[in-house]
């Protein structure tokens, strides 16, 4: 299957470049281009993307309203924030609003083209610098959490950047048993994305990293 992809982000000229980095790969293809946020959420509900790479600073509307208004609507696209500035409130607010992950524009094109792959599959992508720095900054759930041995082992391969089909087989469960098992640890840690739940975790010390 292509990836069908959509660009937002107010500058052309990257833009073009993001274009030209992804028209390499045979899987990825990109369906349009929007300059801000309203043309982002705009262009969605027409083309319905499988992968979204939307920067967070942008006009009309921001990368970070975008994002709401586009997993509210329309829960199977996934959207990677891609951003220049790491040092900032506003990549929390990206993954709370219900973004896959992020990653740095100094992102080398042949881990972009993965990590939308990635995302595609449903596995979290976070930069290395962007998760030690998520780490201290996310806001964690304050109460005690009891996850099952089970939900732990779960939670560690959703970690690991693993899709649902993957924790299946590692575990020899079905599908739909891994998301009731993922329905009970959103529950239990308070968060509504794989990937707030991967942070809250790495914070409340129940698994060590996420994948780099």
């Amino acid at each position: 299957m292509v990836i069908r992809v959509l660009l937002a982000d107010d500058h052309d000229v990257v833009r073009e470049g993001l274009r030209m980095f992804l028209s390499i790969d045979p899987e990825l293809t990109v369906v349009g281009e929007a300059a801000n946020g309203e043309e982002a959420v705009s262009l969605a509900r027409q083309l319905r993307p499988n992968v979204i790479l939307m920067d967070l600073l942008m006009p009309e509307m921001d990368g970070i309203e975008a994002i709401t208004v586009i997993r509210q609507e329309m829960p199977q696209t996934e959207v990677i924030a891609l951003t220049s500035v790491l040092e900032s409130e506003t990549v929390v607010r990206a993954l709370q609003a219900g973004a896959m992950g992020y990653l740095l524009k100094n992102t080398k094109a042949p881990e972009l083209r993965n990590a939308i792959k990635a995302a595609a599959a449903g596995q979290v992508q976070l930069s290395p610098q962007a998760s030690a720095y998520l780490l201290h900054k996310v806001q964690s759930p304050r109460v005690e959490v009891a996850l099952t041995g089970r939900e732990t082992e779960v939670l560690r391969l959703l970690a690991q950047g693993q899709s649902n089909k993957e924790i299946a087989r590692n575990l020899q469960i079905g599908e739909d048993t891994v998301k009731t098992h993922l329905g009970h640890i959103f529950t239990k840690l308070g968060v509504q994305s794989r990937t707030q739940a991967v942070l809250s975790a790495m914070r409340l010390g129940l698994i060590s990293s996420t994948p780099t």
